[in-house]
Formats: C-alpha cells, structure tokens, sequence
C-alpha cells in the first residue's frame, strides 16, 4: 500500500506500483481532499487519514495485514495507522518518510514549523508553473502518454497545487498527533534515506541535515528487530520513486517476504 507525500498522487507511484505488482498486490489511492478523490477540507488530522484508508481497503475487500510503503508526509499517516491498527499491518517501508521526532534531530532552521512558514502563497505557486510542468513532465516521461498528459495537467491545477500546501500547513501537529501515541509496531521495517544533493539548491542538503536524517531513520529501524537502513546518494527525495524504482520494490519485497517469515 503507497501512502504518496503532499503534492503527491496514487499515480505518481504507477512506476513502482507496477513492479510490486509483479509479486504482490499493491494498491496506490489519493487521499480525501487530494487528487483524484472527494474535495475535503485541508489539513487533516492523522487519524481522520488512517480511518479512511482502512475503511477503503475494507470497502474493496483488501485483507489485512499490509506492508505500507510511506514516501515524505506520508510516513506520518503510515506511523498513525500503525498506532491505531496494529494487527493490520505486516511491515513497513519508509520511502525518505517525514518522522514524528523530525525536530529533535534536524537543526532550527530545518524544523517543521519553520518549514510551514516557508509554503508558497498563491502568487509564487504561479511564478513556479513553468518549473513544475517541466519537472513534472521530465519525472514521468516513461509514463503512458495518456496517463502522462492528464495527469501532468491536474497536477498543475491550482485545486491540486494548494491542496499540497495545505497538507504542509500543520506539520506540527500531526508531530504532536503522533508523539501522543505509541511507536510503530515491532514488525518488519526498511528506511530508504536519501542523501542526494542537488546542484541546484545545494543549501537544501547541508551536512547536517544528511546526519540528522542518517540518525533519525537508524533510530527508526533500530526500535524494531527486524529493520535495515539503505542509504541512497544518486538520487533527491522527489525523485526517490523515478530514479531508484529498483530500490524502493526491491526493500518492498524484502519486507514482504521478512513479514512471510515465521
């Protein structure tokens, strides 16, 4: 099950779902409010996200327990259905995924309120367009061209733009949502931690924003018996899914089949 980041869609995983297709089943959806899905009112609280999954997995007749594959935010979302279901989940992989403890490792300027402050207003998600589309269009050139043109289109849309700086809006208090409630379950975990720098925003992956995500995803599998941290340089976290599909179905399958085990 992919849980996408904000800004991110089902569809912007179709690459990896489809390779995990090939051995599993695996299930991509937009959440309430973003892409595809029902309009709703931004943001959500963690737990009104973790209800709704479930009650869809339900609703089409996908049988519990599940390996959740959480990319950016929605590692935060993946961690609270893991708190509120425990007995429904298999494994977990975090694809370069937001933690709750995310300030206690990352330095001041990095923390997620500082992040919230940072959101693009509507006037600079304007100045962006041309960018994006490029990006967008560049990321899935190896789409259907069908699945490739409408999709670059929506996401363009200014209901799916602000949609994405919504879900940024209360970082912290999905942190806080979290910390109130257990840790993640002791069951299967690998963390994809991505350390990438890219040329053009160098400022964005300091040293010590790499070491503080180094730690923060070896805390994460170490709390587990089962957990392994696979680092990733040759790629950013946006680009995670379309530069290493080979990476994130490979640690998709290896959680699958650590879960089968005795």
């Amino acid at each position: 099950m992919f849980l996408p980041g904000a800004s991110a869609v089902g569809l912007d995983y179709f690459g990896v779902q489809q390779g995990v297709s090939q051995f599993t089943t695996a299930v991509v959806y937009d959440r309430g409010g973003t892409g595809y899905s029902d309009s709703l009112a931004l943001p959500r609280t963690a737990a009104a996200v973790a209800r709704e999954l479930r009650e869809l997995l339900r609703a089409q007749n996908i049988a519990a327990p599940y390996v959740l594959a959480a990319h950016s935010l929605g590692g935060f979302y993946a961690h609270r259905f893991a708190q509120l279901y425990p007995q429904d989940v298999a494994g977990l992989v975090w694809l370069d995924g937001l933690h709750r403890d995310w300030d206690q490792f990352m330095p001041p300027a990095l923390h997620l309120a500082a992040t919230e402050q940072t959101a693009p207003d509507r006037e600079q998600l304007e100045q962006m367009r041309p960018a994006l589309r490029e990006m967008y269009t560049e990321l899935r050139a190896d789409y259907p061209e069908h699945v490739r043109q409408s999709l670059v289109d929506a996401k363009m849309s200014a209901e799916w733009l602000e949609a994405g700086v919504a879900e940024r809006s209360k970082l912290t208090d999905l942190a806080s949502e979290l910390r109130a409630g257990p840790n993640i379950p002791d069951v299967p975990v690998i963390a994809l931690t991505v350390l990438g720098v890219d040329p053009a925003h160098p400022a964005l992956a300091s040293q010590e924003m790499r070491d503080g995500k180094t730690r923060m995803d070896a805390a994460l599998v170490n709390a587990v018996s089962y957990g392994e941290q696979r680092i990733l340089t040759d790629t950013l976290h946006h680009r995670l899914c379309f530069d290493r599909p080979d990476a994130v179905v490979q640690a998709i399958r290896d959680v699958v089949d650590r879960a089968a085990r005795p």
